[in-house]
């Protein structure tokens, strides 16, 4: 176990740097700084090069920011991070917790939930999951902190519940949950939908080759494994404008083979500058992939290593646009994020993890592969093999 709560990090500045970011001091102040090369490379401040891809080298662990309500509220009202509640346009502040079950207390699946304000307006959606939990958000694109929903209402499945929903504050020790009780279940299948959203622009070099090899085994093996569930897979590789491509997808498929030979013939090239096309590559999950309208659960893992562009008109809509439809369509974000020292980027996967229930997956400097990563803003967390962590995860959320 690692103690990582504000731990700083020293970002070296290299001769050609022209990108601004956010990033911990050696004192564990939050500030700007550059630590990119002008093609969008990344200094290295200890991270070692790893030969050849193979499967089960990468090391990551995972940070549950829904799990650990009052660390990340700590984040979020401290001074050092306190400018990360909003940048990305997306606010975590007016979290209502749901938990949906039928009249034995069972977990209902697929349960639809709606906020609606004052006037009725519906102001978020989400599906409860296999734990029969879901979550609604107040306020998630304002920028003032919500801290009062007595005139919000509820409905599951169109049932308008009674009373205001409970808000559980930053502050909060323990989840101030709101059970709902269905008298009758609403049907889902037996599909899973799992989705890997890759960026393949050069700043992921480094890395890419084990990824793959993570993500073949990680396909193989959930393939042999869940046989109680119809696996379907199905992935999108993004990179930026100007690039060879903007974003390219196979989709989903019964036969994992074949998103197996589609991620083996990717590379990574392109990129330029350090952001790339996030925004872009949410939209085509959401737009090109064909999700299942009654799947029993729905992931979408998200592997990066840079932010979107947080300055270009429109990409702060289209991530709020995005985030209201994963979860809307009960998908969970899951992010991976790789080598980088990027605290900005941090914070957007967190908070893409945060408003879609997903949870937070980071790669560590134990495997030797790859630049340096960041030190992540966590607490006490374990280190793993990427691939047997992304599979305990799919194990997890499908169970």
């Amino acid at each position: 176990m690692k103690k990582l709560l504000y731990l700083g990090i020293a970002v070296l500045a290299l001769a050609g740097c022209d990108k601004e970011f956010y990033y911990i001091d050696a004192d564990g102040k939050f500030g700007e700084g550059e630590a990119y090369t002008a093609d969008g490379g990344i200094s290295n401040p200890g991270g070692g090069q790893g030969g050849g891809g193979e499967a089960g080298v990468l090391t990551a662990a995972e940070w549950n920011d829904l799990d650990n309500w009052n660390f990340w509220g700590g984040l979020m009202n401290g001074q050092d991070y306190t400018e990360m509640n909003t940048y990305w346009g997306l606010n975590t502040s007016g979290r209502i917790a749901c938990k949906v079950v039928d009249a034995a207390g069972a977990p209902v699946v697929g349960a639809k939930l709606e906020l609606k304000s004052a006037d009725g307006a519906v102001v978020w959606t989400s599906l409860s999951d296999n734990e029969g939990k879901a979550n609604l958000w107040a306020g998630a694109f304002g920028k003032e902190n919500q801290k009062d929903v007595s005139a919000y209402t509820v409905s599951v499945d169109g049932v308008l519940q009674d009373g205001a929903p409970k808000l559980t504050s930053w502050s909060a020790s323990v989840i101030d949950e709101n059970v709902y009780t269905l008298a009758s279940a609403p049907e889902t299948g037996n599909v899973v939908d799992i989705a890997f959203v890759v960026d393949a622009t050069g700043s992921m070099g480094d890395e890419i080759d084990f990824l793959k090899k993570d993500l073949e085994s990680i396909l193989t093996q959930v393939g042999q494994k869940q046989t109680s569930r119809s696996i379907l897979t199905g992935t999108v590789f993004y990179r930026d404008t100007d690039d060879d491509y903007l974003t390219i997808t196979s989709p989903f498929t019964s036969e994992i083979s074949s998103t197996v030979a589609f991620v083996k013939q990717q590379e990574a090239g392109g990129g330029g500058d350090w952001p790339e096309a996030v925004h872009t590559a949410l939209e085509v999950t959401l737009k090109e992939l064909q999700w299942s309208s009654n799947a029993y659960s729905k992931l979408a893992f998200m592997i990066l290593d840079a932010p979107a562009h947080q300055d270009h008109q429109g990409v702060i809509e289209s991530l709020q646009k995005s985030m209201s439809k994963f979860s809307a369509n009960g998908i969970k974000i899951i992010p991976v994020f790789c080598s980088s020292h990027s605290k900005d980027c941090e914070f957007m996967c967190r908070q893409f993890a945060v408003l879609t229930g997903g949870t937070y997956v980071f790669l560590t400097d134990d495997s030797g592969v790859g630049n340096g990563h960041v030190v992540a803003s966590v607490g006490d967390y374990q280190v793993e093999k990427l691939n047997e962590l992304i599979i305990r995860l799919i194990d997890k959320y499908i169970s």
